[in-house]
């Protein structure tokens, strides 16, 4: 939630992890985090769900992406001018200046975060 608080317009967060990880539940956190009462649901067969609050939240999913060009077709760069950006299997994308944040399964209950990468306006 505190993730969501933070987001500003233009910010990119591209998650990783396993299958069943946790990070469309995370995104929930992050969607109420941007004010947002909309329910969060996996955008995998949507592709991309948008979600209204102080920061509107694009939720895209790319486990069924298979090539570049489908990826051009969603629009990230006009999602990111509107508001926040948060990819589920974003290590599908080489995104500049984007967050990459890693869960990890620890056990049934528990996950690891980890930023991996992030720009230098992120140390908050």
């Amino acid at each position: 939630m505190l993730l969501g608080e933070r987001l500003r317009p233009g910010d990119v967060v591209l998650l990783t992890g396993e299958l069943g990880a946790g990070k469309t539940t995370f995104v929930r956190g992050v969607a109420q985090g941007t004010g947002s009462s909309a329910p969060v649901a996996s955008p995998t067969f949507q592709l991309v769900r948008v979600y209204p609050g102080r920061v509107q939240l694009a939720h895209v999913d790319l486990y069924r992406i298979e090539n570049t060009s489908e990826l051009c077709e969603l629009g990230l760069e006009e999602l990111a001018e509107q508001g926040a950006v948060v990819v589920e299997w974003g290590d599908r994308l080489r995104e500049p200046g984007a967050v990459r944040l890693a869960i990890e399964v620890l056990d049934q209950r528990r996950r690891r975060l980890r930023i991996e990468e992030a720009p230098g306006s992120w140390s908050w």
